[in-house]
């Protein structure tokens, strides 16, 4: 670990676009002047790029990779299977969601979005998870179809769990960076209205992108909630919208989460805190052999990765924090976090 008044290291740098790398360590171990200075790094993060990595944050290496084994045992599954838990509205956010029904955007006329997904549709599937014990919307798991099923239900229960934690002392982060008692998001954090996702992009054969240069993996957006927790595998394809409007590609960097910002934690923030775009693509292709002729057919290998989508509890309002309004204004009207998140998973699916 590192010590008080060293800078971040620089995760990724490109066209002013800096996602450092954090020990999340000092936050959660250090003395509280060391405490202090990793929340100010963390907090001036989301302030300007929006997006960083997070090392030594205290979720296990074991319990990550049992995630990934048993997200590409599901995806493997007969697509029968995979259909008979299948996603069902935007109040829910639960069940699995087959490659081509979400369209990410940040369009908003219905029409548009839905052109745009008959002509670039988002090449990849996913399994939405919600907290449990939410009367009429439960989990669509597969521990009835075999004892795997059972295994991957028990797992994913315990994972969501692990993961609530982390939000909750990201947070805290965060409210100390900004000036605010560490303790200041918990009432919003307590329920745990997230959503653990597990994304799965298929192989593509690389004519695809070639008949197609703008053919995504998942679309140009922005995030929903307030945080993001996202565990890549080694593929690489996420990347992030620089100040210049060029795109930066997110590198995976073994044992980190990416974190970045959403819409709903930008507009309590009253836009101090960035909400950036970001997209998946093809990953960076590999250079070719001498006498190595680029083959069409060729597959772009698949690509899993893990997001936790977090949120203010649904039942919280939402409006702009102290300290960032009183000279400039409050930007927006407050809202309920449960109503917002509705809204925006309306308009994508």
């Amino acid at each position: 670990m590192g010590s008080i008044g060293e800078p971040a290291l620089k995760g990724v740098e490109q066209d002013d676009l800096v996602m450092p790398l954090i020990d999340f360590g000092l936050f959660l171990h250090g003395s509280p002047d060391v405490k202090q200075a990793t929340a100010k790094q963390i907090s001036h993060a989301f302030k300007t790029s929006g997006f960083l990595y997070l090392q030594n944050h205290g979720v296990p290496e074991e319990e990550t990779s049992q995630a990934f084994s048993k997200s590409a045992s599901f995806f493997a599954r007969p697509q029968s299977q995979k259909d008979a838990l299948g996603w069902t509205t935007p109040d829910a956010n639960r069940g699995y969601v087959a490659s081509g029904r979400e369209k990410v955007t940040q369009l908003q006329d219905p029409d548009e979005i839905a052109k745009l997904r008959g002509t670039n549709p988002d090449l990849k599937e996913s399994m939405e998870i919600g907290r449990e014990g939410v009367a009429g919307m439960p989990n669509r798991w597969p521990e009835a179809l075999d004892d795997e099923g059972a295994a991957f239900t028990a797992h994913m229960q315990t994972f969501f769990l692990t993961l609530k934690e982390l939000h909750v002392n990201v947070m805290r982060a965060i409210a100390l960076g900004m000036g605010l008692d560490q303790h200041f998001f918990d009432a919003f954090t307590s329920d745990g209205d997230n959503t653990l996702r597990l994304l799965h992009y298929p192989p593509v054969k690389k004519s695809v992108w070639k008949k197609n240069p703008n053919q995504v993996r998942a679309g140009e957006h922005s995030d929903y909630g307030s945080i993001t927790l996202l565990f890549q595998d080694d593929i690489g394809g996420l990347e992030v919208k620089s100040p210049k409007g060029t795109w930066v590609r997110a590198t995976p960097i073994p044992g980190t989460i990416v974190v970045n910002a959403g819409d709903l934690l930008s507009r309590w923030s009253n836009d101090l805190i960035r909400s950036t775009n970001h997209r998946v693509i093809q990953p960076p292709p590999k250079p070719l052999a001498d006498g190595e002729r680029d083959d069409p057919d060729a597959l772009i290998p698949a690509r899993y990765s893990i997001a936790y989508f977090c949120n203010p509890n649904f039942d919280k309002y939402i409006e702009a924090l102290p300290g960032t309004y009183e000279e400039s204004g409050k930007k927006y009207e407050g809202i309920n976090s449960g109503d917002y998140l509705i809204m925006r998973l309306a308009q994508t699916y």
